[in-house]
């Protein structure tokens, strides 16, 4: 089972954590720390597989890393995990990013932060591998994209309304102002008691 799935920068700045058991959040700060410290000291030519440090379960966890450009995805996962299944895992976490954002980059995993979840959870979700199909992944993100712009739609729909209804009420103004009432002294004249 994969325990948690973190993306730090260089310098250990989290772009994404997301742990798959109950964690306080000054925990998660320390299993991000410890887990940067080990993973960054570490030459590149070096193996991608590593055993959790204390705080994430030592020897019961591995941790499961690769390096691109100036991110590194790191894979916290029990002893029942393959290795070599998780760096593929990652792989295929990164090329889906790739492909979705044309070129992905630390900005993207920033700004798009909801959008990354959503690929997150479309890979893995309670700890569990979902999906590691490329094409049924991206079958899903254009999925969710229709919906999203069929969304932006129906939001702009209220300030329409709105702009409609001002309209209205200018068209009306002039319509009451262009209305020719009667003279009322003569009216009241014209009135017989």
């Amino acid at each position: 089972m994969i325990k948690a799935i973190l993306v730090f920068n260089n310098h250990g700045k989290p772009r994404l954590s997301k742990f798959y058991t109950y964690l306080t959040e000054e925990m998660q700060q320390q299993i991000i720390k410890e887990t940067f410290h080990l993973v960054s000291k570490r030459d590149d030519n070096v193996c991608n597989f590593l055993e959790g440090g204390s705080l994430i379960g030592g020897a019961d966890y591995k941790l499961i890393y690769r390096h691109y450009a100036t991110l590194y995805f790191v894979f916290c996962v029990d002893s029942s995990e393959s290795e070599l299944g998780i760096l593929d895992l990652i792989q295929v976490f990164v090329e889906t990013l790739d492909k979705c954002f044309e070129n992905v980059c630390e900005l993207d995993l920033i700004f798009h932060v909801d959008k990354v979840h959503y690929i997150l959870n479309e890979l893995v979700m309670g700890g569990m591998v979902l999906e590691t199909n490329m094409t049924e992944i991206f079958t899903r993100i254009d999925e969710q994209n229709k919906l999203e712009r069929q969304e932006a739609g129906l939001a702009a729909a209220p300030a329409r309304a709105v702009s409609a209804v001002k309209n209205m009420n200018m068209n009306l103004s002039q319509q009451i102002k262009d209305i020719k009432l009667p003279d009322l002294p003569q009216a009241i004249k014209d009135l017989k008691f």
